[in-house]
Parts: structure tokens; sequence; C-alpha cells
């Protein structure tokens, strides 16, 4: 597979999202730029010019008209995907940690950190309702940390559930390994996966196409998938180093996980000493089969292309890195 290697950030890439088509890549990192690609040839269409701060989180909606970002500048914001335009600013006090649309692309949600006094929040928007956004106060308002905390720590990850559910709900990845679902209509603490699932960090939550699994990434060296509507684990893939991002194919029984240790830990004149590749496992067998080498840094994102033909990966060097398939590899499933 001969990488496209996207360059459009000065600093680390904190996450990467590809569209519902996959025509089109959304990148943030840590300098404060939020880009959008082509995919399919690695050409730069544009940014999203506004925050001031390291950009956590990005998401767009279904029919990719708006896109939604989280930032350390104490903001989340909406744009108009095609023109880049900002459409509100919703300000808060501390950092915004992850976010993301639900299916209808009418109802936001954005999870603020736990910082200088102030608790960790999970909060929902219904941009159908233009006052909410102007007075930037959030219908719900789920209060994830400190006395009155429906959990033990901040939301480190979040993904919306299955939108046929009857209660629409959020899962959430925490500081210290929890992984929990609530409502988005009561703010009610649904279900919660056993503390002993993972040991430490949730670093990232990705959902399978049809939203009906979900997989962590976790700094315990492993990669779990859960069903999303019961949080019953279905797999675990264990590896020697911390996994900071894990994502489902759509189109096989495969998982890719990008990881590493941490920049400040080890040298990057080689890509082998911080084992900074990514990694592909047999969701059914839970067995490594392949690795993918190029990034000079821990990998902080991976992303599959929606038809499953392709995969993205961000490092801490930078750089985006998209690969696509060789026919080898569809050949190998078919023998799997």
């Amino acid at each position: 597979m001969k990488p496209i290697a996207l360059k459009g950030h000065e600093r680390a890439i904190t996450q990467i999202k590809y569209n519902r088509e996959g025509d089109l890549l959304f990148s943030v990192a840590k300098d404060s730029v939020v880009n959008v690609w082509y995919s399919a040839n690695g050409e730069r269409l544009g940014s999203y010019d506004g925050h001031n701060g390291a950009v956590w989180c990005v998401d767009c909606n279904w029919d990719t008209t708006n896109v939604m970002t989280g930032s350390a500048d104490n903001s989340c914001r909406l744009w108009d995907c095609e023109t880049s335009k900002q459409l509100a600013l919703l300000e808060t006090s501390t950092v915004v940690r992850t976010c993301g649309f639900d299916f209808s692309g009418n109802v936001i949600m954005f999870s603020t950190d736990r910082q200088m006094g102030y608790e960790s929040y999970l909060n929902f928007f219904d941009l159908r309702d233009p006052q909410q956004v102007k007075d930037n106060k959030p219908y719900l308002s789920i209060p994830c940390t400190g006395d009155l905390g429906l959990s033990k720590s901040k939301v480190t990850s979040a993904v919306w559930g299955p939108p046929l559910s009857s209660d629409e709900f959020v899962i959430t990845g925490h500081e210290n390994g929890e992984i929990n679902q609530f409502s988005a209509k009561s703010g009610q603490l649904l279900k919660s996966a056993k503390e002993t699932e993972h040991t430490k960090q949730i670093n990232d939550l990705q959902s399978s196409v049809d939203l009906t699994m979900v997989i962590s990434a976790s700094k315990d060296n492993t990669a779990k998938l859960f069903d999303s509507t019961t949080l019953e684990r279905i797999r675990t893939f264990k590896t020697d180093r911390p996994v900071n991002s894990a994502a489902i194919s759509p189109t096989m029984d495969h998982v890719v996980m990008g990881g590493g240790q941490d920049a400040s830990e080890v040298t990057t004149t080689s890509t082998r000493i911080g084992k900074f590749e990514a990694r592909f496992f047999h969701a059914a067998s839970e067995e490594e089969f392949g690795r993918v080498k190029g990034h000079f840094g821990p990998i902080n994102c991976v992303a599959f292309h929606p038809e499953g033909k392709s995969y993205s990966s961000g490092g801490e060097d930078g750089y985006i890195r998209s690969h696509y398939f060789d026919p080898q590899y569809f050949a190998l499933q078919l023998d799997a």
C-alpha cells in the first residue's frame, strides 16, 4: 500500500473523520487548524478558521452540510461545510473534548473537561430551537463529575448510539476506564460497562457503520468491541503499547488500531523504536495479521473509509497518511 501523505497541520493531529459518502476527510490538530480534504487524492479543499487553541474533535452531519468542532479555546463551533462560514459559537467554561451530531443532524452533543474548579459536563443542544444556541443554554446538561456527577471521572470520548432506540443515547468513555450510556432526553445513566473492562483512560470510541457496535481504545494496551445497546463485551484485542485509537472496518471482519509510546519517552529516529505502526486484527479470531509503518511518532487517530477501500491515520508528527488497500488485502479476507 503506497500512502498519500496529507500535510496541512504544523502540530499533532488530534482527530480525523470521514463524511458519510467518504469523499471528504476532516482533520483537526493542536495547531488550531480545521482542514477538509478530498479523500481520493489528498488535495486540501479548504479550512475552517476561527479557533485559537488546540482543536480536539470534529464531526459532520449525515448530509455533510454542517461541521462541528470543539477546542481548547473553550468553545464548540458550528460551520457551513461548503462555505466555511461559522454558523454558531457555543462558549464553555473549559476545554471541549468530544462532539458529535445525532443521526438526524438536529441534535448535537459535546463534553467539557474537569479543570480550573469546573466539573465535566455532557451538553445537548437542539438546533431546531435557535434560542438555545443564541442563549448558549443546552436543553440538557449532564454532570459527569463532582457531587452530582453520574460518573467518577471526566468524559474523554463519546459517540451516539443506534438511532432506532426508543431512548436516544450517547456512549461515553472516561478517564478512569468507564464506559457509560447516557439518555439524550432525560440525562439518566442507562447502562455502565464493568469498571474492570478497562483499567486506564479511554482514548477513543468509534462506532461500526450501522452503529450496532462500538470499539474502545485505551491506555491499558487494549481495544475492546462492545454491543452498543447492551454494552456487553464482544472481543478484546491486546497489544504491547497504549492504544490511542481504533476503528471497525465497514466491509471486513477487521479492526485497525493505532498508538505507540509517548513521544516524550522515546527517540523518533526510528519508526520501530516507539512502535508506531498501525496494527490490523481479525475481529473474529482476535489475532493480528498485519502492520503498516510510516509515522514518526505515535498514531493519535485512525479511521476507515465508509466503503472499506482505504483507511487513514493521523499522527503526532502532524501528518495524515491515507492508505488504499491492495487487491491482496481483499483476497486475504476470502481465505480467512
